[in-house]
C-alpha cells in the first residue's frame, strides 16, 4: 500500500511538473565573457587554459605577466621568463580602443589620454584570448616561417613572444597554461561589444532555441577584430620635408612623447637611451630626426632596432596602425617645438 501511495504521488508530481513552463534560461548579462557567450553558442575557437595541470592558475599568470616571476609548482620561484622585457613593456592590460572594429591610432591615443594608459606598439592583451588572428599582415616580413604556427594558435602566438619579442626563454606547459588562465581573466565583455536591443534578442533566442547559432557567432565575432593588422611602413623618402600631412599639432606630438616615448625612456626603465623634458634632450632628437642615424625618431620609429650580440634588448617598429604619419609629424613638431625652448 505504501508504495502504491509514493507510485501516486511521484506520478502526480511529475505530471504536475510537466504542465508547468520551463524555467526562464539565464540572460545574457553585461559583466558576461564573451568567450563563455561564444562557448554557449558551441564555437569551436574559444581558448580554455588546462587548469589540470599542476601549478597552473591566473595568479601565476598575471605575476608571469607583469613582473616575469611566479612560483612553481613545487613552491619556489622561477626564473625569470626575460632579463630584458615584460609583457607590460608592449602591450597595456586594459581596453585601449573606443571601437574594437577599426584599428585607428589617433582614436587609440585620444582613448589612452583619457584613461590613464601609455601608446604602445603592441596590441593589448585585454581581449587577445577572444582574438583566433596574431602576427598579421608584415609580421612574417620580421619573424618569416616562425609566424606560420602563431597566425591561429594562440599558446604559439605567447611562445614567440616569449622567445623572439621579450628575447627571453620558452613557457614551461604550466607557465603557458597560466598565462591562458590569466588572459582568460581578462577577456572581453559582452557590455564590450556594444550590443543593441535586436542584436541581444538574436543572441538570447540562439542560446534558448539551439537555432542560428552560426549567425549568432557571427554577430559575436563581428563586434571586434579577429586580430591586429600590421602595415610596415618607410620613413618618408625626403626626411628633411617629413610626410606629407596638411598641418601639425604639437598637443597631439606632446602627447605620442609622454605616452609612447617615455613609456620605455623614461628613467631608462626598458633602454639605456634616457629621454626626460630636458631642452637639451629635445634639441638632441630634433637634430637627429632628419638624418639617417640610430637616433632618428624617423629611422627607430619605423625601422625599430635589432639586437646585437652581447645586447639583447632592442626597439620594436611601429606599424602603420599603431603610428601614423600624422602623429609622426606631430611628434617632431612638438620636439622642435621644445628644442627652441617653447613649453614646459
Amino acid at each position: 500500500m505504501y508504495r502504491l501511495l509514493l507510485f501516486i504521488a511521484v506520478f502526480s508530481l511529475a505530471g504536475l511538473m510537466a504542465l508547468m513552463p520551463a524555467p526562464a534560461a539565464r540572460h545574457i548579462v553585461p559583466e558576461m565573457a564573451v568567450a563563455q557567450l561564444l562557448a554557449e553558442l558551441g564555437d569551436t575557437l574559444v581558448v580554455q587554459a588546462d587548469t589540470a595541470l599542476a601549478g597552473v592558475s591566473a595568479e601565476a599568470g598575471r605575476q608571469i605577466v607583469h613582473t616575469g616571476f611566479a612560483s612553481g609548482p613545487d613552491g619556489n620561484r622561477i626564473s625569470k621568463q626575460s632579463k630584458h622585457f615584460v609583457c607590460t613593456a608592449c602591450h597595456n592590460m586594459e581596453r585601449e580602443d573606443p571601437d574594437l572594429t577599426v584599428a585607428d591610432p589617433q582614436a587609440r591615443l585620444e582613448y589612452a589620454r583619457d584613461n590613464g594608459l601609455p601608446f604602445l606598439q603592441g596590441t593589448t592583451l585585454y581581449g587577445a584570448v577572444d582574438r583566433t588572428r596574431f602576427y598579421n599582415g608584415d609580421y612574417e616580413k620580421k619573424y618569416g616561417s616562425l609566424v606560420e604556427a602563431a597566425r591561429n594558435d594562440l599558446r604559439e602566438a605567447i611562445q614567440l613572444c616569449a622567445t623572439e619579442c621579450s628575447q627571453g626563454r620558452a613557457l614551461a606547459p604550466w607557465e603557458m597554461e597560466s598565462v591562458v588562465a590569466y588572459l582568460q581573466s581578462i577577456g572581453l565583455k559582452v557590455k564590450d561589444l556594444e550590443l543593441s536591443v535586436q542584436d541581444l534578442e538574436i543572441l538570447e533566442t540562439a542560446r534558448r532555441e539551439g537555432k542560428g547559432l552560426e549567425k549568432a557567432r557571427q554577430l559575436v565575432r563581428s563586434r571586434f577584430l579577429q586580430g591586429s593588422p600590421a602595415t610596415f611602413v618607410a620613413p618618408p623618402e625626403d626626411r628633411k620635408a617629413g610626410y606629407p600631412v596638411d598641418t601639425t599639432s604639437v598637443e597631439n606630438g606632446r602627447l605620442v612623447y609622454e605616452l609612447s616615448c617615455l613609456h620605455c625612456h623614461e628613467n631608462e626603465k626598458y633602454s639605456f637611451f634616457r629621454l626626460d623634458h630636458a631642452q637639451l634632450t629635445f634639441q638632441h632628437l630634433a637634430k637627429h630626426f632628419p638624418k639617417y642615424t640610430q637616433y632618428s625618431t624617423y629611422q627607430v620609429g619605423r625601422y625599430g632596432t635589432s639586437p646585437v650580440p652581447g645586447y639583447k634588448p632592442y626597439m620594436p617598429n611601429y606599424t602603420l596602425e599603431k603610428m601614423s604619419h600624422q602623429q609622426m609629424e606631430d611628434l617632431r613638431a612638438y620636439i622642435e617645438f621644445r628644442a627652441e625652448g617653447q613649453g614646459r
